[in-house]
């Protein structure tokens, strides 16, 4: 299994993104608090500290909900109803001119959704940041919480 550090993953480019607090980074991932903290001490996942609380790096924890959504659970998909409101983290932005195709996870769930370039810019719609998938029929809609 390989380490996944902010580092490791941040280009020197990118500006910098939110950390989130074990308890939410274990929300956005569908897990307990207890099984953030194993993987940190596992070094699954880097964590620092910030104002004495132990915090992941936005990049590295988009990353980490992509690998695990790349294999997700059937015995915990089974008993996950879903919702039209699911709070998740932002994985990948594809922008061009006019279109941009926003990927998350949410819990065990790969959300894609296409919206305006303006809108992603406006939201702040980049790896490692929260946001909520509202999803309404066949229409996905993105929203920072």
């Amino acid at each position: 299994m390989r380490r996944l550090s902010a580092q490791s993953l941040r280009r020197c480019d990118t500006p910098p993104v939110t950390s989130y607090r074990i308890a939410e980074a274990a929300e956005l991932l569908g897990v307990s608090d207890d099984t953030v903290r194993r993987w940190v001490d596992a070094g699954r996942i880097e964590a620092s500290t910030e104002n004495g609380r132990a915090v992941i790096d936005g990049i590295v924890l988009a990353a980490l909900a992509s690998e695990l959504a790349d294999a997700p659970n059937p015995d915990r998909t089974k008993a996950v109803s879903a919702r039209n409101r699911m709070l998740g983290i932002v994985t990948k932005t594809t922008l061009d001119t006019v279109m941009a195709q926003v990927e998350m996870v949410c819990g065990p769930y790969r959300i894609v959704s296409l919206m305006s370039a303006e809108a992603a810019v406006e939201l702040g719609l980049e790896p490692g940041v929260s946001a909520v998938a509202s999803i309404k029929s066949t229409n996905v809609v993105v929203e920072r919480p």
